[in-house]
């Protein structure tokens, strides 16, 4: 073997090293894509562009994947004669197909000029394709209710023909109902984020290690969860082995002094990746014009930022960028509110998208305390916190509000950006009366450094910011609270005037009986109703209001009726089946379980709370016809009253000092219960005429004549 030949070898073994790294490249970015959960349309739409650098001549590969009478393409698409093409089915019966096309002859290989692997490689994502799109179409079939089973799906009992495997994902779709709109809620979280920086600036971000603890600080303080992995690199070399490793959500490049790198380096990542976002954050505000001139031939960069030194931002770069993914999916899945912010500049929205993210959150947060105590219950209600889309002109602004005006909770706008690719003085004074005109109620923001726009706020009857305000924070967190539905309800007469302030939904309720028509009317019309319910996270209730419009109805009297049964039965069916608190109001029934003490409730308690359950939360009418099974009324006081009251009686001592069974009887019976449970059960037999069986969870059986 010569020094040549071997040279040819080692040659050849290298190029095939590189071919097998990136087809295990695009194995793992397609894993990482499908794991985003977007959309189907999204998915395959990245994977076009992953089949495209996988092949051994990426610049002359054009891919193309068809599904469901739909195609997407890789960038330049163009078909040939040289094809490589395989097809893959779904569970149900829909079919597609990937093909993947050279633009140019090359020499022939394993299958025309395509290498083996590389027929391998598109098999296993076909088949990958092919799973992901059954897990979806699986979801949706679990999801939808009144399924039909066929006869092998039942099991046959000696007397009755029982459904009998559904019966546990009953039970739970129905006493989870409430959390499993939380779950479907923002499917695509920030992760995973490479952060491009040379070391010095590298450095003023960590701020001497202290980086990603400030991230971990934020987000533990607005009790978020899924916190991301920052890995930082410093070169272009270096990004690329991160970004061939293992799949990223986010790339951050950090500008310093030179200006120029950190642009090259984002178009050669984005023209291997790019379906990835990459935000440009500038290391202060001096450098925006720059930017901002030569921002229309940025096309590898998503979004420019300005770091303040504060870590904030990159919270509000992480969160926008969740927001635009998830938008669509969380408004038409939970009903999920909208604030639109336009603005042009990178100086301002680096700094009101902080402001905004950490007034939502904050509100949302105190709202979440107000109305529960379970910590992970609250984790999944900041889900469905409000949306904040960002748009930098008047065409952007309009795409967004066309695409969720049905959800669009307010307007914040600067007054002065392009329209029609001219910068136009009067933008946003236009944008709010093009949106007022179909929104007439819509609350809005005019937001400008020249107070004399305050004018033409006044005159669109609009909240007017003025950009250098001290008081910003401030006002923008007194607006999200008065406007947005996140303070107490307060009902208003005709004119806009208070007339009285609900805190709860109780007290909504109870000032809903009294108050005048006109401040029904005065409500409807704006949406007040479903978005105060919306905002505090009372999704299901607020989805079933704001089905309607008042011209649904004949009068105010009807909206009145119909608020009023709407949450008599969301409360009804929250509580039913389920262990409640003791409360003189509503008073003792047999929907539930009244605790009258804390505590566990012991074996008979556990299994009467067990078959109520049941009782109330399936329909076991349909599992067995013609069935008809009540539980009793019961009330249980729980082991810590027991507890108690053997301390308070001194009986721990005694009894053990006591060795006959009579003795210890007569010790209990001398014991005096504490008067708050003895008024309790005063009022629960009150109004009960019915025969009374009182058991313990001991040996003792005590009948009462008394109390």
């Amino acid at each position: 073997m010569t020094l040549e030949s071997d040279k040819k070898n080692i040659s050849r073994l290298a190029k095939e090293n590189i071919e097998r790294l990136k087809e295990l490249a695009a194995i793992n970015k397609t894993t990482g894509v499908i794991k985003e959960s977007k959309s189907v349309a999204d998915t395959l739409q990245h994977i076009s562009f992953i089949l495209k650098e996988a092949m051994q001549y990426p610049s002359f590969t054009a891919a193309r994947i068809s599904f469901d009478d739909k195609q997407y393409w890789s960038p330049n698409f163009s078909e040939s004669k040289w094809i490589l093409s395989q097809s893959f089915d779904c569970i149900d019966k829909r079919t597609g197909l990937i093909e993947i096309f050279y633009t140019k002859e090359f020499p022939d290989l394993y299958e025309g000029p395509f290498l083996k692997e590389e027929r391998n490689l598109i098999d296993n994502i076909s088949n990958m394709i092919s799973g992901y799109i059954n897990t979806e179409a699986g979801k949706n079939l679990i999801t939808k209710s009144g399924e039909e089973y066929s006869d092998e799906e039942y099991i046959e009992g000696p007397f009755v023909r029982v459904e009998n495997r559904n019966l546990l994902n009953d039970y739970l779709n129905r006493n989870n109902a409430d959390r499993d709109v939380y779950h479907d809620l923002m499917p695509f979280k920030v992760r995973e984020i490479l952060l491009v920086a040379n070391l010095y600036d590298a450095y003023n971000i960590e701020r001497e290690g202290r980086f990603t603890e400030q991230i971990y600080d934020e987000y533990h303080q607005l009790n978020l969860s899924s916190m991301p992995r920052v890995t930082g690199v410093s070169c272009y070399d270096e990004a690329m082995k991160q970004l061939r490793s293992r799949h990223f959500d986010m790339i951050i490049v950090m500008v310093g002094v030179d200006k120029k790198t950190p642009i090259e380096l984002s178009e050669r990542v984005k023209k291997e990746f790019p379906y990835i976002s990459i935000f440009l954050l500038l290391n202060n505000d001096a450098d925006i014009g720059y930017y901002e001139e030569q921002r229309t031939s940025l096309y590898s960069i998503d979004k420019i930022f300005v770091w303040n030194g504060e870590s904030q931002v990159f919270i509000a770069m992480i969160k926008s960028l969740e927001d635009r993914v998830n938008a669509e999916n969380d408004t038409d899945v939970g009903l999920v509110r909208v604030i639109l912010l336009v603005e042009d500049s990178a100086k301002y929205y680096s700094r009101y998208l902080p402001m905004l993210y950490q007034s939502v959150m904050a509100q949302t947060q105190r709202i979440i305390d107000d109305v529960t105590t379970d910590p992970q219950y609250k984790i999944l209600r900041m889900r469905a916190r409000p949306k904040i889309l960002l748009a930098s002109n008047y065409e952007e602004a309009l795409t967004i509000y066309s695409r969720y005006k049905n959800y669009l909770l307010c307007l914040i706008s600067d007054v002065k950006y392009k329209m029609q690719d001219v910068m136009d003085e009067k933008a946003g004074i236009k944008l709010v009366e093009q949106i007022r005109s179909e929104m007439p109620n819509l609350p809005a923001i005019l937001q400008s450094s020249d107070v004399g726009n305050a004018e033409y706020a006044k005159e669109l009857k609009c909240s007017f910011i003025e950009k250098h305000s001290e008081s910003l924070r401030q006002d923008i967190r007194a607006f999200i609270e008065e406007y947005l539905g996140f303070g107490n309800f307060v009902y208003k007469d005709i004119h806009g005037d208070p007339i009285v302030t609900a805190k709860s939904l109780r007290e909504f309720e109870e000032h809903l009986y009294n108050i005048p028509a006109e401040s029904i009317i005065y409500h409807a019309n704006r949406n007040n109703f479903s978005l105060w319910l919306m905002a505090r996270g009372e999704v299901k209730i607020a989805k079933m209001i704001a089905r309607y419009k008042t011209t649904d109805f004949k009068s105010a009297e009807d909206i009145r009726e119909y608020l009023i049964s709407m949450i008599h039965e969301f409360r009804n069916e929250k509580r039913r089946g389920k262990i409640v608190a003791f409360k003189t109001q509503p008073g003792f029934n047999a929907e539930n379980i009244v605790s009258l003490s804390s505590g566990s409730l012991g074996g008979k308690g556990r299994g009467l709370a067990f078959i109520n359950s049941m009782l109330y939360n399936l329909n076991l009418s349909s599992y067995v016809p013609g069935i008809n099974v009540k539980a009793p009324m019961t009330a249980v006081i729980g082991v810590d009253e027991y507890m108690n009251f053997m301390d308070r009686n001194g009986l721990l001592k005694k009894i053990k000092q006591a060795s006959d069974y009579t003795k210890i009887q007569q010790l209990f019976l001398k014991g005096n219960l504490r008067s708050r449970l003895k008024n309790r059960i005063k009022h629960i037999l009150s109004n009960f005429d019915k025969p009374l069986a009182i058991r313990s969870s001991g040996c003792l059986r005590i009948r009462f004549n008394s109390l």
